[in-house]
């Protein structure tokens, strides 16, 4: 990690959730720090709170002063692959000639000290990298882990140790930025058509997570339904609920609200484990992280009480209302898959409940490449909002619109609403169980549909 040793590190799309954790990693180093983002968010506010200097103007004269009047060589740039070629700040450091990365080199050299877990999948692998990193520090295992969410026991996206024996490591697949990983460890956990803009064929994703599993010196965990793309693979198994091979979860049930199962793994039979987070799926994602969190010396008292204790991800199938009158449920899905999933679970806890559900589709090529899969998977519900589609790094695709996905569901009670009348549109009427949905700005709307809720049921 040599080529990492310097003392200022500039982030170009530091408020990103993987460029937010490396930059905290830096500055809890000692380095000096700091950045770009395009909006302010909570969580950059947290990055300036922890002294990292942030702008959010393109203005190369709004880099501090400290940075600007600094050798080149003595200033590391790291870049999003989000952020355009074309940014003025990526232009002046060029000129200035300072070497530049992108997050995933930097995160390669970074897990380069201590064996690395790495977790990826197309859904799934922000819970199960989270779930096995609290598994671990919860069982006495010291970790560092670099995380794709907010860990809601520890309210942070990385968990650093001095004495860390293991690195956790998310592993994004988008511009094939897992490539730049060579981990001990790996799990999959999902491989949908996704990212088809980088990739333009499931093929050529599929090929790339083929080579992220070569890639990896040992042991590989993938879910049961994707092990044939890795039927030439050695040290690899297989992982499903109600499987017939091991790791595996049986006698999935809910109680009290509550999911519990047994689980069969590692030479191991635990029975009527409980799940702090909900959702059958995160059942699933629970047999990946407990299989490494035992490989890796976790006892299985330690994963009773730590999967007991987990208290989820920000945006994970996150309960913000849980009451008689009416349920309010935020979740980060953007892929049908996982919406597929999500609403599954949604129903299996709260059965025969009136069920809303706001979607902001996010990115128009998604929406394009997706189409029938969203209108399918959208449908389970008894209502359906549409946002309008969050561009992110896109510009538009003529004739890709919400309305355009709008007509493509085949339900009666569905509309396009403007985000500034949303949430008066969800006080004209009772809700009984309301799911917001997607990976763009909707989690801004959240807090105010939650307000408004509450104070509409207030007992």
């Amino acid at each position: 990690m040599s080529a990492l040793n310097g003392n200022r590190f500039f982030f170009i799309g530091v408020g990103g959730i993987g460029m937010s954790g490396l930059a905290r990693y830096f500055r809890r180093r000692g380095a000096h720090v700091a950045g770009y983002d395009r909006t302010p968010s909570e969580l950059t506010n947290q990055l300036q709170s922890e002294g990292i200097e942030v702008q959010f103007n393109e203005s190369p004269a709004l880099i501090p002063e400290a940075y600007r009047d600094a050798p080149a060589g003595e200033v590391m740039v790291v870049r999003t692959p989000a952020v355009p070629l074309s940014s003025p700040l990526l232009k002046y450091w060029e000129d200035k000639g300072a070497r530049i990365l992108k997050r995933a080199e930097v995160l390669g050299m970074v897990t380069e000290d201590k064996p690395t877990v790495a977790v990826a999948g197309t859904h799934g692998k922000t819970t199960v990298s989270t779930m096995l990193a609290h598994l671990l520090t919860h069982g006495k295992v010291p970790c560092n882990a670099f995380l794709g969410g907010i860990a809601a026991n520890y309210g942070t996206n990385v968990l650093l140790n001095d004495d860390a024996i293991v690195n956790v490591v998310e592993a994004d697949e988008y511009d094939r930025s897992f490539l730049k990983l060579c981990p001990a460890q790996s799990i999959i956990t999902a491989m949908d058509a996704d990212h088809l803009d980088i990739y333009g064929t499931p093929e050529a994703m599929f090929e790339a997570y083929t080579q992220f599993a070569v890639q990896c010196d040992g042991p590989v965990l993938v879910h049961e339904r994707i092990a044939a793309h890795f039927k030439d693979r050695s040290q690899l198994s297989t992982y499903a609920l109600e499987s017939s091979h091991e790791p595996r979860a049986e006698n999935v049930r809910v109680a009290d609200g509550v999911y519990r199962f047994d689980l069969i793994a590692e030479g191991h039979a635990l029975r009527d484990l409980q799940l702090g987070m909900p959702g059958r799926h995160n059942v699933e994602n629970a047999i990946a992280a407990s299989t490494v969190a035992l490989r890796l010396g976790v006892s299985p008292e330690a994963l009773r009480s730590g999967l007991a204790s987990f208290k989820g991800v920000s945006r994970r199938f996150e309960t913000r209302i849980r009451s008689p009158h009416v349920v309010l449920i935020d979740d980060y899905a953007h892929h049908p898959k996982e919406i597929e999933a999500c609403l599954a679970s949604v129903r299996e806890l709260y059965p025969g409940r009136h069920l809303t559900v706001i979607f902001q589709p996010h990115l128009f090529s998604r929406t394009r490449d997706l189409a029938a899969d969203f209108a399918r998977s959208l449908s389970a519900v008894n209502e359906l909002i549409l946002l309008e589609i969050y561009p992110a790094r896109e510009e538009p695709i003529a004739g890709i619109t919400s309305e355009w996905l709008l007509e493509q569901v085949p339900l009666d009670k569905k509309s396009v609403v403007a985000r500034e009348a949303l949430v008066q549109v969800l006080a004209s009427r009772g809700r009984d169980l309301v799911v917001t949905l997607g990976a763009g700005d909707i989690d801004k709307l959240v807090p105010s549909i939650e307000r408004m809720l509450n104070e509409r049921y207030r007992p």
